[in-house]
């Protein structure tokens, strides 16, 4: 019967823990209480870095992209690389890159994001739209230098 001085000490744990604390004490959050990121809302105007890059493979491309009025108005590809043998893609705003985790989503495909826990804006997106789910089409997003323009 090792179990009841156990059950004994858990409920002397359990007692001990009910006890009041000084109201001037602010808690702090626990596994429990931590909040989602907030709903993000896509600003008119900002900048940010994307960079095309699944886990375990190598970069696709990084381009610095600025966005007004919630269109793409310029995106440079800054990782130094020429493009041979790849396609270059048609840089989406983050907005849109959330659209397309929907749209992959909607059609079956597995997804994947990460939000930025103080304001939301996303940091990774990845999708994968293949029948065999064996990751080989995944497509993924890393999202840095988020900066919305005042």
């Amino acid at each position: 019967m090792r179990s009841l001085p156990l059950a004994g000490a858990l409920l002397l744990l359990l007692a001990g823990g009910c006890t009041s604390s000084s109201p001037d004490r602010n808690p702090q959050p626990g596994p429990s209480t931590v909040a989602s990121p907030p709903t993000w809302t896509e600003p008119s105007d900002y900048t940010f870095v994307l960079e095309r890059r699944c886990e375990g493979k190598s970069s696709l491309g990084t381009y610095r992209v600025t966005v007004t009025n919630r269109k793409v108005s310029a995106a440079d590809r800054i990782d130094g690389r020429k493009i041979i043998g790849e396609e270059e893609i048609e840089v989406p705003t983050l907005a849109g890159l959330l659209q397309l985790a929907d749209t992959a989503a909607e059609d079956g495909g597995r997804t994947s994001t990460r939000a930025d826990p103080l304001d939301g804006h996303p940091l990774e997106v990845a999708f994968d739209v293949s029948e065999t789910g064996d990751n080989a089409d995944n497509t993924c997003f890393h999202i840095t230098d988020y900066t919305p323009k005042a």
